[in-house]
């Protein structure tokens, strides 16, 4: 037992040091000219050119693009089963200060890796608990290189803590206050940062390592949190 807890402690070390991961930073424009790859719930696949995303109150309500052959879709949510978007050049350079070394053994591997390297941006519908409700929605994966057991999605009505600002812009800094989260196949959940400390030990009881390794619970470790359970499974 003493064994497997020092192993355990050097691989969290090792995470702690090296820094492979860390969460992306949410994308809100997209490139009209690159190609787009979008895929229905009937397996239907899309290549195409980015026309338009409609939102209402945050949430996707309407995906438009066209394909090759001038085919023009109008795509309710419900209809797409995911996609991924290139966003615009200013987007794709901020998401490159994020998109740090890649750790195939948290990969997803249903994922496009080659697509998430290219800067690409991925959005998948899943079940998402809003309030009492359940509802299949659209959202941006936001750890897309090691989401093999924890998915941890934008949340579009975040507030942010303070960032490092340059020309108005943040480039730095800036975490959100909540996001939504799936451990394995559980439906996502509003995950704040002021509910935390509360939720911690419910969230990764089923890895008392993650427990006795992060007695401080910070919202700052979340990604840590993350990659510690995944070691568990």
């Amino acid at each position: 037992m003493i064994q497997q807890t020092l192993v355990f402690l050097l691989i969290l070390l090792c995470l702690c040091q090296a820094n492979a991961q860390q969460l992306l930073s949410p994308s809100n424009g997209f490139s009209h000219k690159k190609t787009s790859y979008v895929t229905l719930t009937d397996g239907t696949e899309i290549k195409g050119t980015l026309k338009d995303i409609d939102r209402k109150k945050g949430l996707i309500k309407f995906v438009k693009i066209i394909d090759g052959a001038g085919t023009k879709y109008k795509l309710k949510p419900t209809a797409i089963k995911h996609m991924y978007l290139p966003p615009t050049r200013f987007d794709n350079a901020m998401k490159a200060l994020d998109f740090l070394k890649d750790a195939q053994k948290w990969n997803n591997q249903k994922l496009d890796q080659d697509l998430l390297k290219q800067g690409y941006v991925y959005f998948e519908s899943v079940p998402v608990k809003i309030k009492k409700k359940s509802m299949q929605l659209l959202m941006q994966l936001l750890n897309p290189t090691f989401s093999k057991e924890v998915k941890v999605y934008h949340d579009p009505f975040a507030k942010e803590t303070m960032g490092l600002g340059v020309g108005g812009v943040t480039v730095a800094g800036g975490n959100a206050k909540s996001y939504y989260v799936a451990k394995g196949e559980e439906i996502a959940y509003r995950l704040k940062k002021k509910d935390y400390r509360k939720e911690f030990v419910p969230m990764w009881q089923s890895c008392q390592q993650v427990i006795d390794a992060y007695p401080d619970q910070k919202w700052a470790n979340l990604v840590k949190h993350i990659l510690a359970y995944s070691e568990c499974k």
